[in-house]
């Protein structure tokens, strides 16, 4: 029984966690352009790729598709698959901090030396932000299959 909503849904989760990883977070520009990524999967000139700062982030991302991925096949173990989806929110929360708590002292050190900049999120941390939403409905759809199971046994 693979063929359920909710693993649409965590598959949704995984794919944006996982495209997340190679799409910068967060972009500073002050006279040169940073960005803060998990990984720096290209290089161009005139950029820089923080990615010292985002240690967390690139082991919460990965972890967090990961998650999500596996807790497809749990459906005959749906507590399981619960509890997997709540830490995948958590793990999802983990991943945008670490990301905010590094652009936020970037802009503090930029601030602290003088320098005017300007920053703004990119498209990394876009692509988190429906996740907590997928899996939310993944696991209202799991919830749902508990409740037909439980409504079955009694017959």
């Amino acid at each position: 029984m693979v063929a359920r909503i909710q693993n649409l849904y965590l598959f949704l989760a995984g794919l944006l966690a996982a495209g997340s990883m190679f799409f910068p977070f967060w972009s500073f520009s002050a006279g040169k352009i940073y960005f803060i990524t998990d990984f720096a999967s290209f290089s161009t000139p005139g950029i820089l790729y923080v990615t010292e700062s985002c240690y967390a982030a690139g082991i919460f991302s990965p972890l967090t598709a990961i998650l999500s991925l596996a807790s497809i096949f749990l459906f005959k173990n749906r507590v399981l698959q619960s509890k997997l989806i709540l830490l995948g929110i958590l793990l999802f929360l983990g991943d945008l901090f670490s990301g905010l708590t590094a652009a936020h002292f970037l802009n503090q050190y930029f601030q602290s030396i003088g320098t005017a900049v300007t920053h703004k999120p990119e498209a990394g941390f876009f692509m988190l932000l429906p996740e907590p939403v997928l899996f939310m409905m993944a696991l209202k759809g799991v919830k749902k299959d508990e409740k037909i199971v439980n409504a079955y046994k009694r017959l």
